[in-house]
């Protein structure tokens, strides 16, 4: 299945760290990355750095309508702005964008070695649907900030979690298992693979297998072509 439904939610994997989220007939994208010609148009669209494995332009014009709003940090700007009918904002981790169906709060998404610095400003999405949470992490190690998400599998909410098995250059599977432990979700769901990127289809199987022998909710979605 390429998709799952939650709830009033369905989340749809694009491939590689590419999601589409329906809320009741709105659509929300996350870094899509040649996605079907199929996919959906989006609403809104949530861009987490500007590598062009999740910053794409083409696959930005491919699901965005007039009046899509985007949302990425600085370093997207340069990119993204060509788009004409587009609505771009530029976003940081101090931010939340709350627009009445949906709280969006930029969250800081680097690694501790490697090509992810702090300094760049690259993020990760919390998507507040009330008290379903969607924590994206976007290209990012096991970071100290993840402790500030633990409570979210809490207090009546249904808490999903999307992290990347793409090797030793952001986290492996192993590395992911663990913020799964810390986080404590409802559901996690593997992304950065299956794309020639980094991160294999065998690194999603072996991180949602870890889960359940360990007691965690775990699902690998094939890829909506």
């Amino acid at each position: 299945m390429s998709f799952m439904k939650v709830d009033d939610l369905e989340i749809t994997f694009l491939g590689h760290a590419g999601f589409i989220i329906n809320y009741k007939g709105r659509k929300i994208a996350i870094d899509p990355y040649r996605v079907s010609d199929k996919t959906p148009k989006a609403d809104m669209i949530l861009i987490s750095h500007g590598h062009s494995d999740h910053c794409s332009i083409k696959d930005v014009q491919k699901i965005s309508k007039f009046g899509t709003i985007v949302l990425c940090p600085v370093d997207c700007q340069s990119t993204l702005i060509k788009i004409k009918e587009i609505e771009l904002h530029i976003v940081d981790e101090t931010d939340i964008i709350d627009f009445g169906y949906v709280k969006v709060e930029p969250f800081p998404a680097y690694t501790l070695k490697g090509k992810h610095a702090k300094q760049d400003g690259w993020l990760g999405f919390v998507v507040k649907f009330g008290n379903k949470i969607v924590y994206f992490s976007g290209d990012t190690g096991k970071i100290p900030e993840m402790q500030k998400l633990s409570g979210h599998g809490k207090k009546g909410n249904n808490f999903i979690v999307m992290l990347p098995v793409a090797g030793e250059d952001i986290m492996n599977y192993m590395d992911a298992f663990n913020c799964v432990k810390l986080l404590n979700p409802d559901l996690a769901i593997p992304m950065n693979y299956g794309a020639g990127v980094c991160g294999t289809e065998k690194d999603a199987r072996m991180f949602v297998d870890l889960c359940k022998q360990n007691g965690f909710n775990a699902t690998m979605l094939e890829k909506f072509v």
